[in-house]
């Protein structure tokens, strides 16, 4: 078995990742992808998953505790049947996240420590789910760490997975290999200083300095030595992506934001656009990886069995209920019926996603407990001429623009 280097291991002691203080927990909760209930349902269960029944997540790799803590307040929520199992080498970097559960008073947590490397012999039993998100690109191996992952996955559960993206983080490696250069025998505390007077001196012609989407290493010590300084780093390309999950045996669920990885996006031109339609959905995302030029982190689901994503359900009972996440839906309604665009920024990249005439009424219903059904009955009053077919391709074609960009997702009452 591989081991995790204990420069690694040494980093995370003395520099926790990420920078979090557990006095915040009381007024927010961190909430993020993946790992997000309503999220890891819509990809990994169809939406049909009820989390009053037992569920067992595996946060591999647990850092500071976002993931960890996210999960378990939002199971707790749900009732007592769910529970996280914690695991991180970093005993500094558990203690802060033992004190954000603390402070929420959560109870539904169990706190490891070890490397997941070592998951096939703890003897923890299997998971329905398993997080692990910037941890896989740290290791001499990440394919021997997948795999000690999918040895503890359920046959029918699934992982959120983030690793570094490739062309998102030009400039970095050149970076890291110069700081190496000029200090690898230096304590780490002398080489943040140190890295901190070569980012002053890079001239304006380096990709490091002209990449605008790496901002990290600007807020803390901490953030800088995981960016910069790290022992052990690599990144994948879609391409790369692809291989890797297929090392484990798993399928590719979906990226998250599904449209930045989709060409169309960025591409209007139909003499473009219609040489990638018989394209597989990893090719189509490949390039559109390479068009867009700034995915810095590459966050996905997958399992052990192909499908398993929420779809409107307009051939069955329209029992779907979709759910919008990080907008209101009254502002997002009223924005729309002024002008029918979907205007996004992502890192740095703005896009624009025309939607349907019918999309700021549909927006409007959407309350996180009707269902599509409802939403179309509740239109019938309004224009008793409505016709299904149209409704279901405008419902579709909005759910599509904002399932993109990761604000709306499906669920199955499980009433």
């Amino acid at each position: 078995m591989t081991e995790m280097p204990d420069s690694v291991q040494d980093q995370y002691e003395a520099f926790p990742y990420p920078t979090r203080d557990p006095r915040d927990e009381k007024r927010r909760l961190i909430t993020g992808s993946p790992s997000s209930l309503d999220e890891l349902n819509h990809y990994l269960f169809a939406g049909r998953r009820d989390f009053t029944q037992p569920f067992r997540a595996l946060v591999a790799g647990g850092g500071t505790g976002d993931a960890t803590i996210m999960l378990a307040q939002q199971l707790a929520d749900h009732g007592p049947a769910g529970e996280v199992v914690y695991l991180d080498l970093s005993t500094a970097s558990r203690a802060i996240a033992e004190a954000r559960a603390q402070e929420r008073g959560l109870t539904n947590i169990t706190f490891l420590s070890g490397s997941l490397l070592d998951l096939p012999g703890m003897d923890l039993g299997s998971f329905d789910y398993i997080d692990c998100c910037g941890v896989l690109h740290h290791l001499p191996q990440p394919e021997a760490g997948l795999a000690a992952l999918t040895a503890v996955l359920n046959p029918d559960g699934g992982m959120g997975l983030m690793v570094y993206a490739t062309y998102g983080r030009s400039g970095l490696y050149p970076a890291q290999d110069m700081l190496r250069t000029l200090g690898a025998d230096l304590p780490l505390s002398e080489r943040i200083g140190q890295a901190r007077r070569l980012l002053d001196a890079l001239p304006p012609t380096n990709w490091l300095r002209r990449n605008p989407f790496l901002g990290d290493h600007k807020r803390s010590d901490a953030e800088l030595v995981d960016l910069l300084l790290h022992s052990q780093d690599r990144s994948y390309s879609v391409e790369e992506v692809g291989e890797f999950i297929a090392s484990a045996g798993l399928y590719l669920v979906s990226f998250i934001e599904p449209a930045r990885y989709r060409p169309e996006s960025y591409l209007s031109d139909p003499k473009l656009t219609a040489p990638l339609k018989a394209r597989s959905q990893l090719e189509r995302a490949a390039f559109a990886e390479k068009l867009a030029g700034n995915i810095k982190t590459h966050v996905f689901y997958v399992s052990r069995k192909s499908g398993g994503r929420a779809e409107p359900d307009h051939e069955g009972d329209g029992t779907a209920i979709p759910v919008l996440r990080s907008l209101d839906r009254h502002e997002l309604a009223r924005s729309l019926r002024k002008n029918p665009i979907l205007n996004v920024t992502l890192d740095g990249l703005p896009l624009h996603f025309r939607l349907p005439r019918l999309a700021a009424a549909i927006v409007e219903r959407i309350d996180g407990n009707t269902g599509i059904a409802q939403i179309y009955e509740s239109l019938l009053e309004f224009d008793p001429r409505l016709e299904r077919a149209l409704f279901d391709l405008q419902f579709t074609q909005t759910y599509e623009a904002l399932n993109g960009v990761n604000h709306l997702l499906l669920r199955f009452s499980s009433g």
